[in-house]
């Protein structure tokens, strides 16, 4: 049975249209109220406050805590600066992608290492003859994205202690807010100016407290998951179980993806001194080339409205993101699926994530992708582009 997170007091009292998503064990908020859209809103236009709590929280540390992340991980822990946090995937010896999450380092030899799903076990496994100590810390730290172009303003008014006007992309910090001390980390799943605060579980509602009173003059608002997979898609990120099947749950080898077909491949780095898990794997396939590629599809309106006036319809655009997968053609010839999309209320678009062939993949690419009007199946045209749809210059700022 789910629980509620560190923050179920005050969210439970918010949430008016009672859309509660089970979560790794937890209760989240799907929206808050009628619609989705105004949280939506406070991501690109204000603050939204986004429970993030049931991620799983790892604390590795000890003398081998450097060469454990580095065998786990893609990326170079060893150049992973004290303050600095890195994205990044891990995957199985056969270069097939586990997960993907975020590594901060705290200390010289402590790292944490955020995940969707649990990651323990294979932590455990995999520091089989080092010295290192794991600590599961999930359920003992709360999580809390704070994310839109007000963000920095308000954690700069709320916080003491961490130089957050100056806390640059990718970096963390510790700094207080009360009389409770949390890590900062330049980090969110929106691809907007954002933060994510993790706190003492025992310190989240007063963590809270302070950001929606103080938030009021910055427009701060309680958001749900329906709007951060719109924000997410926008900003062309992946998610679990939706845009990739990971590699302890696929069933057949065609559900299998690596870096480079999720185009993480800028995240690998097979040059880095300390070997890793499924390294020979994607320095192979780094030379032959994948065989599928990440791309964003754009569905322009005016044959969505002539498919749909052919039903006697008015157009009936999906402005929550959906996440079951669905053919993409060429001609007659299936060419890949696509994962999560939705209309895009800023840029005025229908977006969409699909996984395609390689050799179809080449942006620019007028393919079709199936939607269903009135129970039948039909085929919407549509445009290959590069990633992402929406990237401001703020996020990164």
């Amino acid at each position: 049975m789910a629980i509620g997170t560190p923050f179920h007091a005050r969210t439970a009292a918010l949430n008016e249209s009672l859309d509660w998503r089970h979560w790794s064990g937890y209760f989240a908020a799907g929206h808050y109220h009628d619609f989705h859209q105004p949280e939506y809103s406070a991501i690109r236009n204000g603050v939204a406050l986004i429970d993030v709590s049931p991620l799983y929280k790892y604390s590795i540390s000890g003398p081998g805590a450097v060469a454990l992340v580095d065998r786990v991980i893609t990326r170079s822990a060893r150049k992973c600066r004290v303050g600095r946090v890195i994205y990044t995937p891990w995957c199985d010896e056969g270069g097939k992608i586990i997960q993907e999450g975020t590594v901060v380092r705290l200390d010289r030899d402590r790292f944490q290492l955020n995940a969707a799903e649990s990651a323990i076990g294979w932590l455990r496994l995999n520091a089989a003859g080092l010295e290192v100590d794991i600590e599961d810390r999930s359920a003992s730290t709360a999580a809390l994205s704070v994310q839109g172009p007000n963000s920095r303003a308000l954690l700069a008014e709320v916080c003491s202690g961490g130089a957050v006007e100056e806390l640059k992309f990718f970096r963390a910090t510790h700094a207080e807010v009360g009389r409770s001390r949390i890590l900062i980390t330049r980090t969110g799943f929106t691809g907007d100016l954002g933060y994510e605060l993790w706190i003492e579980a025992d310190d989240a509602v007063a963590v809270w407290d302070v950001l929606i009173e103080v938030g009021k003059g910055y427009g701060v608002t309680a958001c749900g998951l329906k709007a951060m997979d719109v924000a997410r898609i926008e900003a062309g990120f992946i998610l679990l179980d939706v845009d990739y099947v990971s590699a302890e749950h696929a069933l057949i080898p065609s559900q299998l993806s690596s870096p480079y077909e999720l185009e993480l491949g800028w995240a690998v780095r097979l040059g880095k001194k300390a070997g890793f898990i499924g390294r020979d794997a994607l320095a192979h396939e780094r030379d032959a080339g994948s065989g599928w590629q990440l791309r964003g599809l754009e569905i322009p309106w005016e044959p969505l409205e002539e498919i749909y006036a052919e039903a006697g319809l008015m157009p009936d655009l999906p402005t929550v993101a959906w996440r079951d997968p669905v053919p993409v053609y060429a001609g007659n010839r299936q060419i890949g699926r696509a994962t999560s999309g939705c209309w895009s209320t800023l840029l005025k678009k229908y977006v969409v994530l699909a996984s395609l062939e390689s050799d179809w993949a080449k942006p620019g690419t007028a393919v079709d992708m199936e939607i269903t009007v009135d129970y039948q199946r039909r085929r919407a045209p549509a445009k290959i582009v590069e990633l992402p749809f929406f990237r401001p210059l703020r996020m990164r700022a």
